[in-house]
């Protein structure tokens, strides 16, 4: 193999290893959004039990008075 040759093998391989760090930061970057996401999905999930049991709980509150003519 020619020098001429060779530097155009280490050049294309440059190349390729210069586009797979491109790629390996595109997937970090994209591993970062869908981690933040899956928090924000967490707290979120946090608060429906406890919504549910307010609404449940002011129903009760706003019904038995009616029903017992309080």
């Amino acid at each position: 193999m020619t020098t001429a040759e060779q530097a155009l093998a280490d050049d294309k391989m440059r190349a390729e290893i210069a586009k797979m760090f491109g790629e390996i930061s595109k997937m970090a970057a994209e591993t970062a959004k869908l981690n933040a996401e899956t928090a924000k999905i967490a707290r979120e999930r946090f608060w429906i039990p406890f919504t549910i049991f307010a609404g449940v709980l002011v129903a009760v509150l706003t019904i038995l008075p009616k029903l017992f003519g309080l």
